[in-house]
C-alpha cells in the first residue's frame, strides 16, 4: 500500500469467537484472500470474542469484510456461544473508520452497501450504527443489543438468523478498547466501577464500560471503548478506574490495549504506570502500517 495520496480505510469487525484458533484464522485469511492487509489480532477466552483489525482501499475493504462475515456465517453458531462480553452475532460489529484521504460519512457509504449486501447474500439481518444509523436509537452500540429483535433491523429481519444472529455495521471515529484488571474476583466492584466512570452514567467524557469476570484468571476487568480519546484518552481512563478501585480498597493487577492504538493516543512514558500486560511497539498504528507496506 501506498504511504501518500490514496484513500485508506480501517475496519475492526468483533467476532464471537476467542478459543478455537482455527476458525479465526481462516476468518483472516478471507480478509486477506480480498487483498486488505491484516494489521492485527487479538483473542480472549473469557470474552469468548476475537478482534481483528485490517486496512485496504475503498473497494478492497468493503469486498474483505464482507468476505470475513461470510466466514464466520458459515462457521460459528451463536446458540452454541458462551463468554462473558455482550453480543447479538457471530460478526458482532463491523465497523468502518477514516484512516487517510476519506471521511466519516463516506465510511458511513461504504457501511451501508456491505450491510445491505450481507443481507442479500447471506440472509443475515443488519443493524445500521453511529454514523451510518438511519434511526437514533440505533446509533449506539449497546443500544442496538438491547433492544434486538424487538427493534427491526435495518435490512432482513424481523427475526434474527438461528445461527448467526444479526451483523451491526457502521461508521465512527478510531476507538480505543481499554481494559484494566482487578485485583479481585468480585465482578459487583468491576460494574459499580465502571457505571462511575462511564459517559452514559455521568462519568468520563467518550467512555463505554462494562464490568465482567474473567473466569480463566479469577479477575474481576473494568472493559472499556474510549470512542474519542483527545476527549478522555488511556492514562484518564486508567487513573479513574484506579482511583475508584481504590476507595473499595482494591489494587489494580494490569491493564491491557485490545487492538491497536495511534500514535498521539499514547505517551510511551506513561506505559509502566498504566500496568500494561501485553504492550508492545507494534500495536501502535503508525508503527504496524509501516511494518506491513
Amino acid at each position: 500500500m501506498k504511504c501518500m495520496g490514496e484513500t485508506l480505510v480501517e475496519c475492526v469487525p468483533n467476532f464471537s469467537e476467542g478459543r478455537d484458533p482455527s476458525r479465526i484464522g481462516a476468518i483472516a485469511e478471507a480478509i486477506r484472500s480480498a487483498g486488505a492487509i491484516v494489521l492485527d489480532r487479538t483473542s480472549d477466552p473469557d470474552h469468548n470474542r476475537s478482534v481483528i483489525t485490517f486496512a485496504a482501499p475503498v473497494g478492497v475493504v468493503e469486498e474483505a469484510a464482507f468476505r470475513a462475515v461470510r466466514q464466520a456465517v458459515g462457521s460459528l453458531d451463536l446458540r452454541a456461544h458462551t463468554g462473558v462480553h455482550p453480543r447479538i452475532g457471530v460478526a458482532d460489529v463491523v465497523p468502518f473508520v477514516p484512516l487517510t484521504d476519506i471521511r466519516l460519512d463516506e465510511c458511513a457509504h461504504l457501511a451501508t452497501a456491505a450491510g445491505r449486501r450481507i443481507w442479500q447474500e447471506l440472509r443475515v439481518p443488519v443493524y445500521l450504527y453511529e454514523a451510518a444509523a438511519v434511526r437514533p436509537e440505533c446509533r449506539n452500540l449497546a443500544d442496538v443489543r438491547r433492544n434486538a429483535p424487538a427493534c427491526p433491523p435495518d435490512f432482513g429481519g424481523p427475526e434474527l438468523h438461528p445461527s448467526a444472529g444479526a451483523v451491526v455495521i457502521g461508521a465512527r471515529k478510531f476507538l480505543i478498547a481499554f481494559n484494566v484488571n482487578l485485583a479481585t474476583s468480585d465482578v459487583g466492584i468491576a460494574r459499580r466501577i465502571a457505571r462511575t466512570v462511564r459517559a452514559s452514567s455521568g462519568g468520563l467524557p467518550a467512555v463505554k464500560a462494562i464490568g465482567l469476570l474473567l473466569a480463566s484468571r479469577n479477575l474481576a476487568q473494568v472493559s472499556m471503548n474510549l470512542t474519542d480519546f483527545e476527549q478522555t484518552g488511556v492514562r484518564e481512563a486508567f487513573e479513574a478506574v484506579r482511583a475508584e478501585a481504590a476507595r473499595y480498597g482494591i489494587a489494580i493487577a494490569g491493564s491491557e490495549l485490545i487492538g491497536l492504538i495511534p500514535q498521539k493516543a499514547l505517551d510511551l512514558a506513561d506505559v509502566p504506570a498504566l500496568r500494561m500486560e501485553n504492550f508492545d511497539p507494534s500495536m501502535i498504528l503508525e508503527n504496524r502500517l509501516r511494518e506491513r507496506r
